[in-house]
């Protein structure tokens, strides 16, 4: 059998922080909904059955929350800023693909969510 194809991914991690333009936004902050999807190969770590050998969720959990608390303007730079860290923290990832929405937005219309989604590639390993 050969494997076609392998992610792990982080679906609906819920966040509260600060990500804004509107300055209302830098003290009550926002709730936020993060996915992400990493594409690596999982061969060894299918055999094994060892944490060393994959990347642990609850790590890539952790770096998401470590830039969710940087306060920035842009979504699109939080999502960037997680790819970077994830990238440089499991050099052997593949692909990254992020999305990040900002639930119920302060804009004035009537939206579940607003955000960003940016599919990276790992130039390294190509």
């Amino acid at each position: 059998m050969k494997v076609h194809s392998s992610y792990i991914y982080v679906r609906n991690l819920r966040c509260h922080a600060y990500h804004g333009v509107m300055p209302q936004e830098h003290v009550i902050g926002n709730d936020y909904r993060v996915n992400v999807c990493i594409a690596y190969n999982i061969g060894v770590a299918m055999l094994s059955d060892m944490l060393t050998d994959t990347i642990s969720y609850a790590c890539v959990c952790d770096i998401i929350k470590i830039e969710m608390a940087e306060v920035s303007q842009l979504l699109e730079n939080v999502a960037y800023r997680i790819g970077r860290h994830l990238f440089r923290q499991f050099p052997n990832i593949e692909k990254i693909d992020i999305d990040i929405a900002k639930i119920n937005p302060p804009m004035g219309a009537d939206c579940d969510c607003a955000g960003v989604e940016l599919h990276l590639i790992n130039d390294k390993t190509l």
